[in-house]
């Protein structure tokens, strides 16, 4: 058992979380470069949270821009246990209309301009992302949503897009026909680096708009989003602190926790330094037992 040390990434129109408890800004060094601002650390009860803004204060990053490698491993450094994502997402689906949370459990990754891992040369490793978020984590968030009055539907696939365009027509419809539920720019490779720094992941994706294959209605414009981004901004914040207050009080071991044993393929004797250094972080833990 353990404390828990939530870290919430905030997506677009959430750039801050009110109501922490000797709550700070600090600026976490990555050696995977410029993570997207600074973290805002607190507590909400007996929990520690560090949240960090995923398009940065302001929202100067485009999807593209935004370094997932260096936020999940600041994320890391910053002693975070477990990772909760919120992002706004177009929906796939008519029963998913505006103002709903989707709390997704799986993924389809169309992203291609984005660094993807944190291994590479002189140190490899092959995570499962068979089941790429945390079962305990998401039903926990979906129950804090319901408390902050949201509409929340419990399972959905999100599709990753690279952005930062919106989808033509024909690609809403194609991803409608893979079973796809809901549509964004930010959570692949968010995902998948967070199950390879062994942190537990849940995403709440919040649905602003119907995307673009609805023939009957206007495509969707920014402006059409920023009324639903405020409305879904308050709730996510009050699920934030819903979450927080219904953890317990200590910590039950995650099987996410220690996923890397047995992902890495890399010898220890054939181990590159660097990486070795690069990686102190995100899988110390793993680089220790291989050792071992």
């Amino acid at each position: 058992m353990a404390a828990w040390v939530l870290g919430v990434i905030g997506g677009s129109g959430i750039y801050d979380i009110e109501g922490l408890e000797d709550a700070r800004w600090t600026t976490v060094d990555s050696v995977f470069g410029q993570p997207s601002d600074a973290v805002l650390t607190g507590r909400i009860g007996a929990v520690t949270l560090v949240f960090l803004p995923r398009h940065g204060r302001g929202h100067p990053l485009p999807p593209t821009e935004v370094n997932a490698r260096a936020n999940i491993d600041a994320l890391k450094r910053a002693g975070c246990t477990d990772i909760l994502s919120l992002s706004a997402v177009g929906s796939l689906r008519e029963s998913l209309a505006p103002g709903d949370f989707v709390v997704v459990d799986q993924f389809i990754d169309r992203t291609f301009a984005r660094e993807k891992s944190f291994f590479g040369a002189g140190l490899a490793a092959h995570v499962s992302m068979a089941h790429p978020v945390c079962p305990r984590l998401s039903a926990l968030a979906a129950e804090a949503g319901r408390g902050a009055g949201a509409r929340v539907v419990e399972g959905g696939c999100y599709l990753a897009m690279e952005g930062p365009q919106f989808s033509t027509a024909a690609e809403s419809a194609l991803y409608r026909s893979w079973g796809c539920d809901v549509i964004g720019m930010t959570n692949m490779p968010e995902a998948k680096l967070a199950r390879e720094a062994e942190l537990p992941y849940a995403s709440v994706a919040m649905v602003t708009d119907y995307d673009c294959w609805r023939e009957a209605v206007a495509p969707v414009e920014v402006h059409h989003i920023q009324a639903v981004l405020a409305a879904n901004a308050g709730k996510a914040r009050d699920l934030v602190a819903r979450l927080a207050r219904s953890l317990p009080a200590e910590r039950p071991a995650s099987p996410i926790d220690t996923c890397l044993t047995g992902a890495l393929i890399t010898a220890p004797s054939a181990w590159d330094p660097a990486m070795v250094e690069r990686l102190s972080a995100v899988a110390g833990r793993a680089l220790a037992a291989a050792r071992a």
